[in-house]
């Protein structure tokens, strides 16, 4: 792919780093001298010390070629000023970070693509292993519901259940679906039945639409603050 990354900072430098890994033909744009100088550096990429919301800098980055453009400035107004001239260039793919929650409806408004500020993710995740340590990984999906992972404990009223006696006995939620579960970390992951069973040490992947409250986690054995 042919990709253009706007911003060389504390999101675009690892950003670059995975996309030229990745065998991607990478073009960078950075403003700052000195981090346009460390990029060039550091990666195997081309390297445009010049300003991204002036449109001859993308059409010399080689945006109206371009697979995707990626925007990670520390700025919202300058990644929306970016994000609108790629619509100009007709980039197929234009995403960006987002750090004001209250801009996000503006860039899905204008059709690009999203990514909340990672510091506030990396906030919530830290606040989640403190609130919610049985959770091994989650991704929030919409307003409240999550996809995440738990580990079955020892006492879970689910332990030793096929999934439709659960069901049957009223442990599982109707919103609450089982989608995979690892066990004993040995080959793929099991696609969930009806009539598999749920073992203790079992890895699930779990989908709840109210998220991971303290309700849904006594199901698979740990008991939290239901505050």
């Amino acid at each position: 792919m042919y990709i253009v990354i706007v911003g060389a900072g504390d999101i675009g430098t690892p950003l670059i780093e995975i996309a030229t890994a990745g065998g991607n033909e990478v073009v960078v744009v950075e403003r700052d001298p000195e981090k346009a100088e460390q990029a060039a550096s550091a990666f195997d990429c081309l390297v445009i010390n010049a300003d991204a919301t002036v449109k001859e800098t993308l059409v010399d980055a080689g945006a109206d070629r371009a697979d995707a453009l990626l925007s990670t400035t520390d700025r919202d107004a300058t990644n929306i000023m970016v994000c609108l001239l790629a619509q100009e260039l007709e980039v197929p793919d234009i995403v960006s970070v987002v750090h004001d929650p209250q801009h996000m409806a503006l860039f899905e408004r204008i059709g690009v693509n999203t990514m909340e500020n990672p510091q506030r993710l990396i906030a919530e995740y830290l606040y989640r292993a403190v609130k919610r340590p049985s959770i091994v990984d989650y991704m929030r999906v919409g307003e409240e519901a999550e996809v995440f992972e738990i580990v079955v404990g020892k006492e879970a009223p689910i332990a030793g259940k096929t999934i439709a006696d659960a069901d049957r006995e009223g442990l599982l939620p109707e919103d609450l679906l089982i989608v995979a579960i690892e066990r004993d970390g040995d080959g793929p992951p099991i696609t969930p039945r009806g009539n598999t069973v749920i073992h203790e040490a079992d890895l699930l992947t779990v989908y709840a639409a109210e998220g991971a409250t303290p309700d849904v986690t006594d199901v698979f054995g740990h008991h939290e603050d239901h505050d």
